[in-house]
């Protein structure tokens, strides 16, 4: 019998496959970049989407925070994943768009594979970590088998794992771990070609897609064996630990790795998904986070989530025009990474699962200010999504339940 377990533990550690293509020209293009960021939560519709479209719109209470940003953004209105339950739940599918066809209830959603791996696949094989999946929610990062790839919960453990050098025996420990777990790989194909001629032809078809699977971990071992012994960049920054009413700051936090493992081209591809609830400390605030989303149009809870989502955006904000001031080869970083914003629901309060908050910035785009489309009769997000991975490099046909590319955006 095949040991799932041997497998799953061989397949476990991803590391990329470093740049060795003359590294870069001091005059070539900065690499194309990724980064999505997932609110479960959703944003007040009625400080965020303003009435008017296009580039000239009058900014709401909201999108006041993005006026120096104004040019570098893009916010859609009525857009939506197509016929997703009104659930809490619809969370780990915000990223993948996997078809609702006979959903009941989001627990039903057969999850496909998320825009973070597809991009990952595309650029990030030439830098440490082909992704980073970050944040402490149940994150929307799923693979190709339709498996969640699992976050690092912490800032501090993100951060050691990219910054901090490793002692040289945890570093002799780490390659005897990757040698093992080539050996593993080994035993698990003579199993799978000695299996193959014992089956029958659909048998045979899933142990070719087995196959293909173990290839892609011989791979990711390779790369893990190529960086193990590689340095680490190092940066002026320590991360610390906050309490549980923080949210604000652990988002800030959180920004700033982002931001360093951009620059330091440890990665290419972000997923961070931030946590629910909690509470900020913000003068004037008393309620948590997820007590006033759920506000039933009550003055008092919109003006608390008010508070809140004003200051989570502003560090949003900060965070994109940190990535405005760093300049590679004349371009800045937020020029050469597409940043993503957006969530499962629109109103918390109703769990509605459509116009949802979407917002599209900086990649080098010809960004529009407000796209808007019919509130009644969304838009496809996957359609958004398939319009990134193309401006990403990747030509991909479709993805999720997409129709076609965003051809408003360009």
């Amino acid at each position: 019998m095949i040991s799932r377990r041997a497998f799953l533990r061989a397949a476990g550690a991803v590391l990329p496959l470093p740049f060795l293509e003359a590294m870069a020209q001091d005059d070539a293009p900065p690499p194309r970049r990724m980064v999505l960021v997932g609110r479960p939560l959703g944003l007040y519709a009625g400080h965020l989407i303003p009435e008017k479209s296009g580039p000239d719109y009058d900014a709401t209470r909201y999108l006041k925070i993005f006026e120096p940003l104004r040019g570098n953004f893009t916010l859609v209105s009525g857009i939506s994943h197509l016929g997703y339950p009104n659930e809490h739940h619809t969370s780990v599918a915000l990223f993948t768009g996997a078809s609702p066809h006979g959903v009941r209830s989001a627990r039903d959603l057969r999850n496909s594979v998320s825009l973070d791996v597809v991009a990952a696949e595309q650029v990030g094989r030439r830098t440490r970590f082909p992704s980073l999946v970050l944040g402490g929610h149940a994150t929307p990062s799923v693979n190709r088998q339709g498996v969640v790839n699992p976050a690092i919960a912490r800032a501090t453990a993100a951060f050691k794992q990219l910054f901090v050098q490793g002692t040289p025996e945890e570093v002799t420990r780490e390659m005897r771990r990757l040698e093992d777990g080539r050996s593993i790989l080994d035993g698990v194909r003579d199993q799978l070609k000695a299996l193959s001629g014992r089956v029958g032809s659909a048998d045979r078809e899933r142990i070719e897609s087995f196959t293909g699977a173990l290839r892609e971990a011989e791979q990711r071992l390779e790369q893990d064996q190529a960086w193990v012994t590689r340095p680490k960049p190092k940066v002026d920054h320590q991360p610390r630990e906050f309490g549980e009413y923080s949210i604000v700051e652990r988002q800030r936090q959180w920004y700033d790795i982002v931001r360093l493992a951009l620059q330091t081209d440890s990665t290419r591809v972000v997923l961070l998904a931030h946590g629910e609830g909690g509470k900020a400390v913000i003068p004037g605030l008393t309620l948590e986070h997820h007590d006033a989303s759920h506000h039933g149009q009550d003055e008092r809870k919109v003006s608390q989530l008010a508070i809140i989502e004003e200051a989570e955006l502003t560090a949003f904000a900060d965070f994109l025009q940190g990535l405005e001031k760093v300049r590679e080869n004349g371009r800045s970083l937020l020029q050469s990474t597409q940043v993503l914003l957006a969530s499962n629901l629109s109103n918390a309060s109703g769990h509605i699962t459509d116009n949802l908050p979407t917002l599209l910035c900086g990649g080098g785009y010809r960004h529009q200010g407000h796209l808007a489309f019919d509130r009644k009769r969304n838009r496809p997000l996957s359609n958004l999504y398939l319009r990134m991975l193309h401006h990403l490099g990747v030509e991909a046909p479709s993805f999720g339940c997409s129709t076609a590319p965003l051809s408003e955006l360009s």
